[in-house]
């Protein structure tokens, strides 16, 4: 199926790259003409901007946008606006906040024009691994993209469905999902964001913890030297806090166990924070988001270890740059 892609970041690029080993002819656009360049060398179909990328796509055209959120994405959300026609299906596959997705679905449809949000979940692992999809947006058109959906998803490889969802209709075991109507795709995301934050805060500070038993200021009794590595790497094996978010720790910490190149800076990309406003919309209380979203803003004025750790967690899945150690 021909697609369009516009914001060829770690991201973007990388669901091209996906798209074009399972067979789906690309056209693609970036600012950053190198990166276009790149994937054109992969097979990909290069354009010079909106316009172009518009042109070269078959009716009914289906371009996928993977751009930070904010005004970026709303400026090439109107300038799209204006070259598509009726038919056409247009994707945000980034972070955007699920109200913002609403109101974008609302000015495209007296055009014609189809939205889907879908939020993203796999990071730079995702060319190998595959991508969760979680899919916001009219049914009529999730089913046109889901060969699209199914080629990016992980599939269901050795993992088995839940016992008891026998007879259940649903793709949810294949990794791609249809949430129900525009918004629900990325207000799905943005909670398992919010529960990232929080798993990922247990992570850190539970390895700080363990770090800290070595501290002189300790009794020499209770002081324990421990090897954080092989701590991460036990507990692989069979423990119950098992994940593949305790995998990527063992891999930061087998590289260095100090994580010295981590400056403990933790950014956060607005999910978090968009979490804690939708729990207090909704009345409900949300303690340990709400603690993990305030950790990172507190990371930026006293990082700690747990920061650090934070910090090499988020390069792993994400490939995110943040602020080295000085």
């Amino acid at each position: 199926m021909h697609i369009g892609m516009v914001g060829l970041g770690k991201m973007g690029g990388n669901l091209v790259r996906r798209l074009l080993n399972k067979g789906h002819p690309c056209v693609v656009y970036d600012e950053n003409l190198a990166a276009t360049q790149s994937l054109v060398s992969q097979g990909a179909v290069g354009a010079q901007g909106l316009a172009d990328l518009v042109q070269q796509l078959p009716q009914p055209r289906a371009i996928w946008m993977m751009l930070p959120a904010g005004q970026i994405t709303e400026d090439t959300v109107q300038s799209l606006k204006t070259l598509l026609q009726a038919g056409d299906i247009l994707i945000d596959g980034g972070n955007a906040n699920h109200k913002d997705d609403v109101r974008r679905a609302q000015e495209l449809l007296p055009l014609g024009i189809h939205y889907l949000d879908v939020g993203t979940s796999g990071g730079v692992w995702g060319l190998e691994r595959g991508y969760c999809l979680m899919i916001g947006g009219e049914v009529a058109a999730f089913k046109k993209m889901a060969p699209v959906f199914r080629d990016l998803a992980p599939g269901q490889g050795q993992i088995t469905p839940t016992p008891g969802r026998e007879g259940f209709e649903s793709t949810a075991h294949l990794g791609y999902l249809h949430t129900g109507p525009v918004g629900s795709g990325h207000f799905v995301k943005m909670i398992h964001n919010g529960i990232e934050y929080g798993m990922m805060q247990a992570f850190a500070e539970g390895f700080d913890i363990l770090k800290g038993a070595g501290q002189s200021a300790l009794p020499a009794e209770r002081r324990y030297d421990f090897n954080l590595a092989d701590i991460a790497e036990v507990w692989r094996r069979g423990s119950v806090v098992s994940s593949w978010l305790l995998d990527l720790a063992a891999i930061a910490l087998a590289r260095d166990p100090q994580l010295a190149d981590f400056s403990g800076h933790v950014q956060d990309s607005g999910e978090g924070r968009w979490t804690v406003e939708a729990a207090m919309e909704e009345a409900i209380p949300a303690h340990v988001l709400t603690a993990a979203l305030n950790a990172r803003f507190r990371s930026r004025q006293s990082p700690s270890f747990a920061d650090q750790t934070l910090s090499a967690l988020r390069h792993q899945f994400g490939g995110h740059q943040e602020p080295k150690k000085s």
